[in-house]
């Protein structure tokens, strides 16, 4: 089946879009990536995006309007993904839109816990005929989970090995760890986000330089780390918070980047010194969720916009051997699925799993009482065909 996967991550750069062929056999999914386009938001739109996140400036008409206005963005990329793979529309199956998270408030003592993606799914199938999942984390939370992370169960599908004990960290805007046992079975999968990836960076080198992120890490390597304010920084009690858990821009956005530097200019610390720190909080707070909460590892698979991030990566690794972990570090690619559309990837499988009314998470991972099935779906020109394809493959 062709399916395409779209998302916006956390850091709100633009849509990634991947058109993949999934098949599932013996419990197992396979898929062949067909193409991949990256569509990334102006800087107006971006701005109106982080604008939307933050409750002083989240107005209900600009909420509105975003949505429909990331409708178009969602679509278009889905059409210029497909156009990108020499087909055509009516080439695909299934749509299956993450879309871009405003607000996630799924905290101890946020009542009722609740989350909110945009980008109209309606559009998207208006605009491309093809049938629409979307608005996969509500159903985790209606069953008491916190709506993350999602793609644990996805990567137990992919990466799983009978003998390597396997770790995937994805550095996103936020950053979020899968732990996957030698020969284990999707209960025994382990999850949860370690706290902020890039997001507090890129706020500060967008403050300070300009730029919408550190390329290839340059300016932390240029800085230097003040101990000092990282350990205060690590004090965060979400750090310490048992998993399940998970965060977002509601707890190491804006707000934290701002206390981040105003703590280190009162220090004296130059702007490369803060990028620097704020480098060092990703990788010293993704080691030590490692000490805290898993066993041996063999092999760490790094994804995301960090992963780019060679001075990221390197303060890792050695936060990592410091710590008594000596995994092998390798990119997803090296087992056939691409680092940058990873998430992706990972919401095409789930869309997938839905219209198969197959469950897609793990209830160990998000917190939730039972698994369930994610998502809501948006009949497209195609809906009775699919369903028919279904039905006749269950025989």
């Amino acid at each position: 089946m062709r399916v395409i996967g779209l998302i916006s991550g956390t850091s709100a750069d633009g849509v990634d879009a991947v058109l993949v062929d999934v098949e599932r056999r013996e419990g197992r999914i396979f898929l062949e990536t067909l193409g991949t386009e990256s569509l990334p938001y102006p800087d107006d739109l971006r701005q109106e995006v982080l604008d939307a996140c933050r409750p002083e400036s989240g107005r209900v008409d600009r909420i509105c309007r975003l949505n429909a206005l990331l409708g178009e963005w969602f679509a278009t990329a889905a059409l210029r993904v497909v156009e990108a793979s020499g087909l055509r529309p009516d080439d695909v199956d299934l749509i299956a839109s993450h879309g871009q998270t405003v607000y996630h408030a799924t905290q101890p003592g946020q009542e009722p816990p609740s989350t909110l993606q945009f980008a109209e799914p309606a559009i998207i199938a208006e605009r491309t005929g093809r049938t629409v999942v979307a608005n996969f984390r509500p159903r985790d939370i209606a069953a008491g989970g916190q709506g993350a992370p999602l793609i644990s169960y996805v990567d137990y599908l992919l990466f799983s090995d009978p003998q390597h004990a396997r770790a995937l960290q994805n550095i996103g805007g936020i950053a979020n760890i899968t732990y996957l046992q030698p020969g284990g079975r999707p209960e025994d999968v382990f999850a949860f986000d370690t706290g902020p990836g890039n997001m507090i960076v890129d706020a500060l080198v967008a403050d300070l330089f300009g730029e919408r992120f550190d390329r290839d890490g340059r300016i932390a390597a240029s800085g230097g780390i003040d101990a000092a304010l990282l350990s205060e920084l690590l004090a965060d009690p979400y750090f310490a918070q048992p998993p399940p858990k998970t965060t977002g821009r509601e707890q190491f956005g804006v707000q934290f980047a701002r206390r981040l530097r105003e703590l280190g200019e009162a220090r004296g610390l130059s702007p490369a010194d803060l990028v620097a720190t704020a480098t060092a909080l990703t990788a010293r707070s993704i080691a030590d969720a490692f000490t805290r909460y898993l066993p041996r590892i063999d092999e760490l698979i790094v994804s995301g916009g960090g992963a780019a991030n060679p001075t990221m990566v390197a303060w890792l690794a050695d936060s990592l051997r410091e710590r008594g972990f000596g995994p092998m570090i390798r990119r997803p690619e090296a087992f056939g699925v691409s680092s940058d559309m990873k998430e992706a990837i990972g919401f095409a499988v789930l869309g997938y799993e839905t219209l198969h009314g197959r469950v897609g998470t793990l209830p160990r991972c998000t917190g939730a009482r039972h698994a369930v099935v994610l998502g809501q779906i948006v009949p497209g020109d195609n809906y009775f065909r699919l369903l028919r394809r279904i039905l006749e493959e269950a025989g």
